[in-house]
């Protein structure tokens, strides 16, 4: 359904909006064709300006629709824009069935197959949908009423929080659910590069593989009990943040409060791999540690230090403990701001009953937040298995490997790494994510049960 692809040198996966915003993507695999004029290069300047004019027509679409949320007038004003819209669309999905008929009028007769000239059907079917959308617009403005002249553009507050909640909705479904149709691979035999045909489609070969293999069996039970292990110790410090910020809200010096919460707070929008220099830095052989006991005569200055980012003692704890360093000060942000909204006067009448500050950290503040605290809580068991890639991915050697490998990171090493085996890797994540989903229903059954909320 790609409406700008004409022929054969345009990449099928190139969508509208990538034709509409990069010319060099558009034309990336008509370079050679180009530079030995077997065609002209004013087919794909219509081209490019036909997908622009597409692409602003379906800006003013979408602009219309928003509005047609809105008053009486705004409706009017939002049927409008998208008959506007339409025409617009209209114009540009012309455009590319002329950019179509130029490729087959300007190219080389000899070099015809290469070029390969494709009728760009989806134009004709959008062309269609939008010509059936500018009928619907004027029927619908001609059934309007009038609008008062006084009356002002206005949306109801409920309308007005859904546009603003569409943009993260419309990303979490390309991020979060577009991807589960790469689910797919798990069915065929796939080498990268290929393609999906039933010539490799193999049912649920892979899916039997993963339990009768005893090798990959036994790395499901090692990269499990790693996944399990660390997120065990997540959850057994999830009070950690809410300490933190209770703690941080009772220093009076709100200059000095204000620099531990920055301070605090940085070391999450710092990538690992950052994280992972700095940890060089410190624990390497020549690293700060080891310079600062030769300095001190603890060590030889002759001496080899030793490098303290090699071993697997304790890996579990050292990836617990970066980990929470990181995102301590970013978990505390909701805590406090549920600090924040406690009743004051609960502490005043505290106060004058004689409460010392303890007293009203552990009887008001605590109990104050146990709410928010339980709902994190549950969210974390729900997410046990997803404990992330990048932090494991950067501190991973041969030596600490097998205590260190999650299964984020399984997937990724038996798809993209050394294993390539992409079928197999999807299946594991698969299983993944349905394991997920049953954590995550049974969390908010465990929650209904407890606190009577739910969390989903």
């Amino acid at each position: 359904m790609n409406p700008t692809r004409i022929c054969n040198l345009v990449n099928e996966n190139t969508s509208l909006f990538t034709a509409a915003v990069s010319y060099s993507t558009l034309t990336s695999e008509a370079g050679r064709a180009l530079r030995m004029n077997w065609l002209s290069p004013s087919a794909f300047y219509v081209l490019y300006a036909g997908a622009v004019v597409a692409l602003i027509g379906v800006i003013f679409v979408v602009v219309g629709g928003c509005m047609s949320l809105g008053n009486t007038k705004m409706k009017r004003a939002g049927i409008l824009w998208s008959i506007l819209g339409s025409i617009v669309e209209i114009a540009g999905f012309v455009l590319t069935i002329v950019a179509y008929n130029m490729v087959c009028s300007t190219t080389m007769a000899s070099k015809l197959e290469k070029v390969g000239p494709t009728f760009p059907v989806a134009a004709v079917v959008y062309t269609v949908i939008a010509v059936a959308l500018l009928i619907i617009s004027v029927i619908i403005l001609l059934g309007l009423p009038k609008a008062a002249p006084d009356e002002e553009m206005e949306m109801h507050p409920q309308y007005k929080l859904f546009l603003m909640f569409l943009p993260f909705l419309a990303l979490a479904f390309v991020f979060c659910y577009l991807p589960l149709w790469g689910w797919r691979y798990a069915f065929f035999d796939y080498q990268t590069g290929g393609t999906l045909s039933m010539s490799n489609f193999v049912g649920f070969k892979w899916f039997t593989y993963l339990f009768q293999n005893g090798a990959t069996r036994s790395d499901i039970i090692r990269v499990i009990r790693n996944t399990m292990a660390m997120s065990g110790l997540g959850l057994i410090t999830q009070w950690i943040p809410m300490a933190f910020a209770i703690f941080l809200c009772e220093v009076k010096n709100l200059t000095f409060r204000r620099f531990i919460q920055t301070f605090t707070t940085v070391p999450n929008f710092i990538s690992w791999v950052l994280v992972y220099a700095l940890a060089i830095a410190i624990f390497s052989t020549d690293g700060f540690i080891n310079e600062f006991a030769k300095s001190i005569g603890l060590l030889a200055k002759n001496a080899d230090g030793h490098n303290f980012l090699m071993g697997d003692h304790f890996t579990w704890v050292k990836m617990w403990a970066w980990g929470t360093w990181k995102g301590v000060g970013w978990s505390a942000i909701i805590y406090i701001s549920g600090i924040a909204g406690i009743d004051q006067q609960l502490y005043e009448a505290a106060t004058v009953d004689g409460a010392g500050r303890f007293q009203k950290m552990w009887h008001i503040t605590v109990p104050g937040l146990l709410p928010t605290f339980f709902v994190l809580l549950l969210m974390a068991v729900a997410a046990v298995l997803s404990n992330g890639l990048d932090q494991y991915l950067v501190f991973c050697t041969p030596q600490n490997k097998n205590h260190i490998e999650v299964l984020d990171l399984y997937v990724y090493n038996l798809g993209l790494g050394s294993g390539g085996s992409i079928p197999l890797s999807t299946v594991v994540g698969m299983f993944k994510s349905v394991i997920s989903v049953i954590l995550l229903f049974g969390a908010n059954s465990l929650s209904k049960a407890l606190r009577g909320e739910s969390i989903v």
